[in-house]
């Protein structure tokens, strides 16, 4: 019996016992309750592992230069034939861990800036073409401007 088809066994048990109109939630409730359903070990580690993922972006540190800087760092590699990503404290991390780590967080970048160019180029051609938005994609005064703010910050 497939999953799809256990879950329909469960909806239509709920229905035999005497219940009529309800949400999916309240058949949950007591499927879990009459031991009908449980998570799935797959789905739990799954879980686990995306909120782990989301903490793990999440953590920063102050460095001895006043730097708010991210602790943990993921790195995608082929492993047993399959993309895995590999996480580590900067910290404790090797070298070829973190150029790794760091070139892969630009090509996002990069994706991005690419997908934002083709908004920009679509919106003016076809929908703005007598006002176009210019965009600059040089971020070198950005940084240097936020560099400034942020030693202000330090220093006050």
């Amino acid at each position: 019996m497939s999953y799809v088809e256990q879950m329909q066994h469960i909806a239509n048990e709920y229905f035999e016992a005497g219940h009529s109109v309800t949400t999916t939630h309240e058949i949950a409730i007591w499927a879990i309750e009459t031991g009908r359903w449980g998570p799935q070990r797959a789905t739990l580690i799954n879980q686990c592992s995306d909120e782990l993922s989301k903490a793990m972006r999440e953590e920063y540190f102050t460095d001895p230069q006043g730097r708010r800087v991210r602790a943990k760092h993921v790195a995608r590699r082929p492993q047993d034939g399959k993309q895995t990503s590999l996480w580590s404290d900067m910290r404790i991390a090797t070298r070829d861990h973190m150029e790794t780590a760091f070139q892969q967080r630009r090509q996002q970048i990069v994706g991005d800036c690419h997908q934002l160019k083709n908004d920009v180029d679509s919106y003016n051609d076809n929908i703005n073409a007598s006002d176009p938005i210019q965009m600059i994609f040089d971020f070198r005064d950005d940084l240097a401007e936020i560099e400034v703010l942020e030693s202000l910050k330090v220093a006050s």
